[in-house]
């Protein structure tokens, strides 16, 4: 690890807040709920006691204060692994190292961390409005391999199963899948009794990575078949998303704790949707918030 960082490498504004977040550390709680859309930002704060601060910037809407005694932060990440691989890492320098001096603080602040979004279900028994709590998250993307130490943080006999089922041994186009797991203990309290707990498989897009044909062929029409068909460890995979892996993945290597809970919208089995899922998606959220 570097023992001092350029400003070339950590980007700070010149108010003191880091480059695309635009938080400074003492804005950061330790507890995070992590949502996509800015929009939904302002739907979890709306059950919070109190607020300390309101930031926005492009697609990352900030604001934190309390909830029933708990201090908590909730953030937009817009859409896909790679903003989740700006909003880790910026979280993380807010958390750890000291901007003054540019180094990594002696002690290490552990955050915990909860998304809270919406999936595609794949099985049968993930239909639309079903809470999904994600143990293990299939990275698709290959946001992680771009990191050093990713194997001591996956399950690398997981990924070796996937791809020889997947038949892409030997296959140059696909990015090495990698797969991570939930923290443990998160995910047993945030997932309770009444969350499904599957594998997901956060996709490097919505529409061809996903399986979705419009005007453009699939490189394998079959891909989403042989998905559902998978498991591992007694897990079936249960739903589609774009960004639990990033999370898993890099809240690991982090020393952070994390976990992906999302509401199905669409089932992708029943060929099913719900568009207009903004007015249920509460009930999530408010489990979410009784439980972090």
């Amino acid at each position: 690890m570097k023992e001092y960082f350029e400003a070339s490498e950590l980007i700070l504004n010149d108010d003191g807040s880091v480059f695309h977040l635009h938080l400074r550390p003492e804005q950061l709680a330790d507890k995070v709920i992590l949502v996509g859309d800015p929009g939904r930002v302002a739907t979890v704060a709306a059950h919070f006691d109190s607020r300390e601060c309101d930031v926005s910037s492009r697609e990352f809407h900030t604001i934190t204060g309390t909830y029933r005694g708990k201090r908590l932060t909730v953030v937009s990440t817009g859409i896909g692994c790679d903003n989740i691989d700006i909003v880790m890492n910026e979280l993380d320098a807010l958390a750890n190292i000291d901007f003054r001096t540019r180094t990594v603080r002696p002690t290490l602040r552990r955050l915990e961390l909860v998304r809270i979004g919406t999936c595609g279900g794949l099985q049968p028994y993930t239909p639309e409005g079903t809470f999904i709590a994600s143990a293990k998250s299939i990275g698709l993307d290959g946001l992680l391999n771009f990191y050093g130490g990713r194997n001591a943080v996956c399950d690398t006999a997981a990924e070796r199963d996937f791809v020889a089922h997947m038949q892409w041994e030997g296959d140059t186009c696909n990015a090495h899948p990698y797969v991570a797991d939930a923290d443990a203990e998160l995910l047993e309290r945030i997932a309770g009794t009444d969350m499904v707990r599957g594998i997901t498989v956060a996709c490097g897009g919505f529409f061809g990575p996903q399986g979705r044909e419009l005007r453009l062929p699939l490189a394998d029409p079959h891909q989403n078949e042989k998905i559902m068909r998978f498991e591992y460890g007694g897990l079936r995979i249960t739903n589609f998303e774009m960004e639990s892996s990033a999370l898993a993945g890099l809240s690991r290597l982090l020393g952070h704790k994390a976990v992906t809970c999302c509401m199905v919208i669409a089932n992708r089995l029943a060929g099913k949707a719900n568009p207009n899922y903004k007015n249920t998606i509460d009930g999530l959220i408010g489990l979410v918030l009784d439980r972090i």
